[in-house]
């Protein structure tokens, strides 16, 4: 029978559950053995690895971190930091357009971004990411395009010889 909160126990009900508390751990380690018996435990994440150390290190976001690292995180950088890695891409970034005007747009859609970052105060290191120059940036992506279009003619197979019409029919044509 259980007794309302703040009633008082009888000493053998306080022995009672002193004992079952004493007793829950090996439960716990029955339920865990048990599980692990039916392979409840088997192919979980991280399984057979070592777990991760924080280098000694006592540090409060060790959850941030890893969660960061877990789910990818990208795009959490102060502005100034975002900027850099985006100047650092935009090449690689402008290799994937085919079309001018789409190198053309992302070139001004990134100078805007350096420009709004410039004229906002914001808290972390300093800009230092400069506007690109489009012409000069565009002339450097056609250069890129006309190389990558020299190898692959220069890795591609010659072309198989052409039979005319005169061969194929035997007549003028």
């Amino acid at each position: 029978m259980t007794q309302p909160p703040g009633a008082r126990r009888t000493p053998e009900e306080r022995d009672a559950a002193r004992a079952r508390i004493e007793q829950q751990h090996t439960w716990v380690d029955q339920q865990i053995r048990i599980a692990m018996a039916r392979g409840d435990f088997d192919d979980l994440p991280g399984a057979g690895k070592p777990l991760p150390d924080l280098d000694g290190r006592d540090d409060p976001d060790w959850w941030l971190r890893r969660l960061v690292e877990r789910e990818q995180i990208t795009g959490v950088l102060p502005p100034a930091l975002q900027l850099r890695k985006d100047d650092a891409e935009l090449d690689d970034l402008l290799a994937t357009y085919s079309a001018e005007s789409e190198a053309r747009r992302e070139i001004e859609e990134f100078n805007a971004r350096v420009i709004r970052a410039r004229y906002t105060p914001v808290d972390g290191p300093p800009l230092i990411t400069m506007p690109r120059d489009v012409e000069a940036t565009l002339d450097a992506w056609r250069e890129r395009r006309a190389e990558i279009r020299r190898r692959a003619l220069a890795d591609a197979p010659p072309p198989a010889p052409r039979r005319g019409w005169r061969r194929l029919f035997g007549r003028r044509v």
